[in-house]
């Protein structure tokens, strides 16, 4: 298991913290579902895969985490430190009503 979005976003504010003087700054990139093989999603775009229970209905693809890494790893993210990226479709913001797992949205809708 993880640790808890609380425990990694204390975790990355002290590494930031303490190379901050070095010129370095540290952030967190957390990733919801990614089609990947380790989801059984290599062959799939995930453009196409439904998943009604994530706001933005479908899985991550992995180049969009690593378009989140680029940004932080390049020179336009030089005043940016100490902050957890959340890159999950919005699952962060659906706490318990939210799932990849679920068959439809309508947990979302009032």
């Amino acid at each position: 298991m993880g640790r808890s979005p609380a425990t990694t976003g204390r975790l990355i504010k002290t590494i930031a913290q303490e190379l901050v003087s070095h010129g370095i700054t540290a952030d967190c990139v957390a990733p919801g579902e990614i089609a990947t093989p380790m989801t059984g999603q290599t062959d799939q775009d995930p453009h196409q895969v439904e998943r009604p229970g994530i706001p933005l209905g479908r899985p991550g693809d992995a180049r969009e985490i690593a378009a989140v890494i680029a940004f932080l790893a390049s020179p336009s993210a030089s005043y940016v430190t100490g902050a957890s990226w959340p890159v999950d479709g919005g699952m962060l913001q659906m706490e318990p009503q939210g799932g990849s797992h679920l068959a439809s949205g309508d947990g979302r809708t009032a």
